[in-house]
């Protein structure tokens, strides 16, 4: 390998086409700072043997000449672990792979350990990484710290911003490099890829830029907004092709495409030159790291092919650093793989990080990372949702699902392990949202906010003496319906004081020891997917009469509503949420005492000072709450 002529190739891949100043810049800036080693330092690793517990590498020399050649540091082969630490009831949990460079290692024969370096070296990744050719169209993105990120986890914490790419995705760098490799007769012919996401925008931009014919197959129920942005990224060479009502059945048609007219297939991660082009975003992380320690790298994982291609490269230059891969608790088909030892196909997978949702992963993707991942991290839906949260909070990007399981990955292994003074990165592979998501990620973000059920007697005054035991804290949600002439059952979800500790179970044994019943809901999804919404429901409460209540939404505000309906009259029902709007908006039931028409009750509702609006009339309480 002549190191000189592996980094010109971005350089070249200028000359091609003309470009922006900015692109220009970045794409010159990759190339210069790694020919120019005078201020640089850009490290190729020393052979090590397995005694040594400490990698060390070397800076390439200025004078190299065209016959040097890196000398490859041989990884230990990794196991995936059968432990899993379970940590919630949503069967989130994290696998570990273990090192094995113990006694094992240092009992090997010298011929097995020439053997397994034959091996790494055979895998050519390391030069398919440094000659991939995605400057084209690629960016080299910020290594950003996260300030409050690292402030949180008392960590220093890198976010490597992949969704500012043209195309909003990682998914850029591994569908240009495997089509710029084609040879021309290929790409007269056109390729064919299918898609509902990040890879159909790169392959269209991609086809773009080489001026090929591209097919893009995505299912009949594919949201137009997706469409519209292959369209607009392919241009007039870019044909997307609507067929079936799944995946599966658009998938087929690529098949057909490609068998019975000849079109190349782009696929979406199972690709040497797929997984080489995600593998550059390795280099840019420890070029912009060499004078700053890595200690792990936290990557999304679908199909395999970013993190295949990132710890291919990162275990033959800097082996120390960790990598590790996440994927959603409900789509962990790597995990399966790896602790089954073979590649396992799920039999179905959940859609909410449906960029990173794949029912089987590749076959080269899975030999890649049963070699060099380190270990496998599963998260949950909410854990997803508080990672959008966390990212806006430092990069003011609102990433799509998929696009925030690096960081929702790398949050639960701090805290898991108590972790702190390290240093990690974690990708932020994807900010394509669908818009019609953010309700999802607003309702299930905040992971300080707690929910209870609490039983109440059916007296005067009991929901007030209820709410006074919550109070001062932020309360987000408060649900109650008359049930009996005995007790009651309220739904409330509030966030514990911080500088507190222990402030929600301090709240809990409150209630206990007043004699009120209450239940920790915080994990049950059951209660946070639909008992939320439904709490409440018909009742039978007499001459009830309905309102709904707007107020200057404050801090405070829920509780001086309260402490106003110091009446007369029993309140049967209750509903209140914070949606973070400027207004306050509240449901309240009020049983009159003398039938369906009680003068002293308007004048009441006159003088509270709020502004109300009468709903006994309306045909959906009628229907849904009498």
């Amino acid at each position: 390998m002549v190191v000189r002529k592996m980094w010109k190739f971005p350089v070249r891949a200028l000359q091609r086409r003309p470009a922006s100043s900015a692109q220009s810049r970045t794409a010159a800036g990759v190339a210069a700072s790694y020919n120019n080693n005078s201020t640089n330092h850009h490290y190729l690793p020393r052979t090590h043997t397995p005694s040594q517990h400490h990698h060390h590498v070397s800076p390439l020399p200025s004078s190299s000449s065209d016959g040097l050649r890196p000398t490859i540091t041989t990884p230990t082969r990794r196991t995936v672990s059968t432990t899993t630490r379970h940590t919630s009831s949503t069967s989130s949990s994290t696998t570990t792979t273990n090192n094995n460079n113990g006694e094992a290692n240092n009992n090997k024969s010298t011929s097995s350990k020439e053997e397994e370096t034959l091996s790494v070296a055979g895998d050519g990744y390391l030069g398919k990484i440094l000659n991939a050719n995605v400057y084209d169209v690629a960016i080299e993105t910020e290594l950003q710290h996260a300030e409050n990120l690292s402030t949180l986890l008392n960590n220093t914490i890198l976010l490597k911003r992949e969704d500012t790419q043209p195309v909003f995705s990682f998914k850029i760098r591994g569908a240009y490099n495997k089509m710029a490799s084609l040879p021309a007769s290929s790409l007269s012919r056109g390729v064919v890829a299918c898609s509902a996401g990040n890879h159909a925008q790169g392959v269209a931009l991609s086809a773009k830029m080489l001026g090929c014919r591209a097919v893009i197959c995505m299912p009949v129920a594919t949201p137009s907004i997706k469409v519209n942005a292959v369209r607009a990224h392919g241009g007039e060479t870019v044909e997307v092709r609507l067929f079936g009502n799944n995946y599966d059945e658009a998938a087929g048609e690529a098949t057909r495409l490609h068998f019975e007219e000849g079109l190349e297939m782009i696929h979406p991660f199972d690709d040497e030159h797929v997984i080489a082009g995600q593998g550059t975003i390795a280099c840019e992380i420890l070029k912009k790291c060499v004078s700053q320690p890595v200690d792990a790298i936290f990557v999304c994982c679908g199909g395999g092919g970013m993190l295949a291609g990132i710890s291919a490269y990162i275990k033959q230059v800097r082996p120390n650093v960790k990598v590790y891969g996440v994927e959603a608790a409900d789509a962990a088909g790597m995990t399966a793989s790896l602790a089954a030892g073979h590649v396992v196909t799920l039999p179905s997978v959940g859609l909410f990080a449906d960029g990173a949702a794949v029912k089987t992963v590749g076959s080269e993707t899975f030999r890649l990372c049963h070699k060099y991942v380190d270990g496998m991290i599963t998260v949950d839906t909410d854990q997803i949702c508080n990672a959008i949260k966390l990212a806006y909070n430092d990069a003011r990007v609102v990433l799509e699902p998929a696009g925030a399981l690096g960081i929702a990955g790398m949050k639960k292994h701090v805290e898991e392990n108590n972790i702190s003074g390290s240093t990690f990165v974690a990708i932020t592979s994807g900010a394509n949202m669908d818009f019609n998501r953010l309700r999802v990620v607003s309702e299930r973000a905040d992971d300080s906010e707690r929910s209870l059920e609490i039983t109440i007697p059916e007296t005067p005054g009991a929901f007030r003496a209820m709410y006074s035991k919550i109070w001062p804290r932020n309360v987000t949600e408060l649900t109650y319906r008359f049930n009996t002439e005995q007790e009651a059952n309220v739904f409330v979800s509030f966030q514990p004081l911080i500088h507190v500790e222990n402030d929600f179970e301090q709240v809990m044994e409150e209630f206990i020891k007043d004699d009120f019943l209450c239940t920790d809901l915080s994990d049950n999804e059951l209660a946070k997917t639909h008992i939320r919404h439904l709490a409440g429901g018909r009742s039978n409460a007499h001459h009830e009469r309905l309102f709904r209540f707007d107020f200057p939404e404050s801090p405070g505000a829920l509780m001086r509503f309260l402490e106003s309906l110091d009446m007369k009259w029993n309140i049967s029902l209750f509903h209140y949420r914070n949606y973070g709007d400027d207004f306050g908006r509240v449901l309240v039931g009020i049983q009159q005492n003398h039938g369906p028409k009680c003068e002293g009750m308007n004048r009441f509702l006159q003088d509270l000072g709020y502004k109300y609006i009468e709903e006994t009339n309306n045909p959906a309480y009628e229907k849904f709450l009498r």
